[in-house]
């Protein structure tokens, strides 16, 4: 915790080695934030590069006391769907995107080449699956799931970063979830996602 007051100082005086090592952290987490949620690499890149840029125009805006890491997650959380806004009301955007067929190789269960090639490949679909029935949710349902299912955020750090209560999140979770069951049945794959509590 030392270590960040003393970025958060450094950070705060403007010094650029400071950012440096700031992105350097933090630049793996918000890149698959934005992965999960836009969908796509490229889509991915571009809303890491405006997070880091968000970030750096705006540090003054930091309250000291809180978790760098979770005003930079709410902010890649805030760019994505900001992203994802900008996108849908393009009038030929490409929705297959969403389907790329990388983005599941991403967050399989196992990244390990000598895991069975079945399992990995049913894998893949799985999360292709599940990846297009979040397309079908709200903002703040994708969101709250992408970082609770995808990236182990606890339920109360999801509030942090995402400044609702825990009861909203408790919300969020569940409505979507029950969305994704629906949609996934309709699918006929049905993969029981079960709501994990701490």
């Amino acid at each position: 915790m030392n270590d960040e007051k003393e970025l958060v100082d450094r950070l705060s005086r403007g010094d650029l080695g400071a950012f440096q090592e700031l992105v350097e952290q933090h630049k793996k987490k918000v890149y698959y934030i934005a992965l999960d949620i836009a969908g796509n690499h490229a889509d991915a890149e571009d809303i890491s590069q405006e997070v880091f840029l968000k970030v750096f125009r705006s540090f003054k805006t930091f309250r000291r006391g809180a978790r760098i890491s979770s005003w930079l997650y709410r902010v890649a959380v805030n760019a994505s769907i900001d992203h994802l806004r900008r996108k849908s009301a393009m009038p030929d955007t490409d929705r297959r995107d969403f389907l790329h067929g990388d983005v599941a190789e991403f967050a399989l269960p196992s990244h390990n080449p000598e895991s069975d090639p079945a399992r990995r490949a049913e894998g893949q679909m799985m999360r292709a699956q599940i990846d297009k029935a979040l397309q079908k949710i709200s903002d703040q349902e994708r969101s709250v799931f992408v970082l609770r299912h995808y990236h182990d955020l606890s339920l109360k750090e999801i509030a942090a970063v995402m400044k609702v209560s825990l009861g909203s999140v408790k919300s969020y979770l569940f409505r979507g979830l029950k969305k994704l069951q629906v949609e996934l049945a309709a699918a006929e794959t049905g993969p029981g996602l079960e709501v994990r509590h701490e």
